[in-house]
């Protein structure tokens, strides 16, 4: 991956985490990040990757959200 795609992922990451910080207790915002980045790069949608990275959170990291 260049450096300009690399840059563009990070930023979306950064907007997706956005949105589960605002709704999310305190977390490490890296495991969410490291979640989400690693399901793009596998091919999910944005909007996968967003479920993905929640999935880990409540699974690994014990912090749930609900998006509803």
């Amino acid at each position: 991956m260049d450096v300009a795609s690399l840059a563009d992922l990070l930023h979306e990451t950064a907007e997706h985490h956005g949105a589960y910080e605002a709704i999310a207790p305190p977390h490490d915002w890296w495991d969410w990040y490291a979640a989400y980045f690693d399901a793009r790069q596998s091919g999910s949608t944005p909007d996968d990757a967003d479920a993905a990275a929640d999935r880990y959170m409540a699974e690994v990291g014990h912090v749930v959200v609900s998006r509803s």
